[in-house]
């Protein structure tokens, strides 16, 4: 093990099996979880899942299961026991009352994530009320829990400078927060409607599907992009010209399942640049094995924040990672998209679906021209519609 894995928190996940539930489809949630803790700065180090119809009351996976953890965690003098649902304050005060070590849901994880990746004013401000909305509930528990250890996944942001606050004084920066973030929208807001000559172009989808790798191969700008969730936070904005058309294409935060509502909600004015575009490209990473169910993800967040009904391209990246299992001559099980090649893919219900399909892959510029191409046509349609009489450059 290198000195920088010497410095890692270790964690382990916690996940439960609801009925009707397939143990692969758990396995796959906890891959995220485990992604998401690698992003933090953590390493996972062991997993466990309980069957349960209902997370128990108490502890979540109930007394059995936390005395099986609670053995582990010991011996292995483990950080951070990491769960992968949001915790109430009571079943927090409980598990860590019995494990000894710091807790965290995954709620407090993905706020601790985007607390680690803001960068600018606008960004720290909606993160930091995501935090405080957060942080009200499960302020008693906070008292005892910073004194005892500070830094490292879960603890950025207003709980590490805030231990001595009560819930009046949290309550009053939340206030404040949301007055700052209001002068914020202000100014986006006017950015916006200096902007509302050009056609507007908005990359979303799931985070990590390569969205920054695509504005920065069609713009040859240097938005920040890595194999990291949530990689951006900050919205992009770039203008962009395809033949002699110019429009503008805009990077958004990427979602993911079970986003915060809280963080929805203080992220807003981010996601007005979504709601406010003729265009929405969904990026597919199509060589995820759970790709479908991000797609309704997505699709679910944009209805959730009232952009559902925008016209869209589907944009299927990755393609040069893309794997499939060859099924037997004799195998007469029906096919699974894990079997499907590539082009059979193509073919089958999604790219004849109402939406446009497009398959690329973005590092290995595949595709790139035919993706510009359909662009400029969508774009130059909504701009002859828009502007009839200065049609002079088509």
């Amino acid at each position: 093990m290198n000195e920088t894995a010497k410095k890692q928190e270790t964690a382990v996940l916690i996940g439960l099996i609801y009925q009707n539930q397939e143990m692969e489809k758990v396995n796959e949630y906890l891959d995220e979880l485990a992604f998401l803790v690698d992003t933090a700065g953590g390493v996972a180090v062991k997993r466990f899942v309980q069957r349960l119809e209902r997370p128990d009351s108490r502890t979540f996976v109930g007394s059995g299961k936390l005395a099986e953890i609670k053995e582990y965690v010991e011996a292995e003098s483990i950080n951070v026991a990491v769960f992968d649902d949001e915790l109430s304050p009571s079943q927090i005060r409980n598990i860590e009352k019995e494990l000894q070590c710091k807790i965290l849901d995954r709620t407090n994880l993905i706020l601790d994530i985007f607390a680690s990746r803001a960068r600018t004013s606008h960004a720290k401000t909606q993160v930091e009320l995501a935090q405080c909305q957060y942080l009200l509930p499960r302020l008693t528990r906070m008292w005892t829990h910073l004194t005892k250890q500070r830094g490292g996944m879960g603890m950025r942001g207003p709980g590490e400078k805030e231990i001595e606050t009560d819930r009046r004084i949290i309550r009053d920066k939340i206030t404040l927060l949301k007055e700052k973030l209001k002068d914020i929208d202000k100014q986006m807001t006017t950015q916006r409607k200096n902007r509302e000559d050009m056609v507007r172009v908005a990359l979303v989808g799931y985070t990590n599907v390569g969205k920054s790798t695509i504005m920065n191969m069609l713009c040859k700008s240097e938005v920040f992009a890595e194999n990291k969730l949530f990689a951006t936070l900050d919205t992009t904005v770039r203008k962009m010209v395809i033949g002699n058309l110019p429009f503008l294409l805009t990077d958004t935060v990427g979602f993911i399942r079970k986003l915060p509502h809280d963080l929805v909600e203080s992220f807003k004015s981010t996601l007005d640049e979504v709601r406010e575009a003729d265009i929405l490209i969904h990026v597919v990473d199509i060589s995820h094995s759970g790709f479908e169910e991000q797609i309704n993800v997505v699709k679910q967040t944009l209805s959730d924040i009232k952009a559902g009904d925008k016209p869209y391209i589907t944009l299927f990246n990755k393609i040069d990672a893309y794997s499939f299992v060859q099924k037997d001559d004799d195998d007469l099980t029906p096919s699974t998209k894990e079997n499907l090649t590539l082009d059979e893919l193509k073919n089958s219900w999604m790219a004849k679906s109402n939406t446009a399909s497009l398959f690329i892959s973005a590092k290995e510029k595949q595709n790139i021209e035919a993706f510009r191409d359909f662009l400029y046509e969508e774009v130059k349609r909504i701009h002859i519609k828009r502007y009839p009489y200065n049609n002079f450059l088509f």
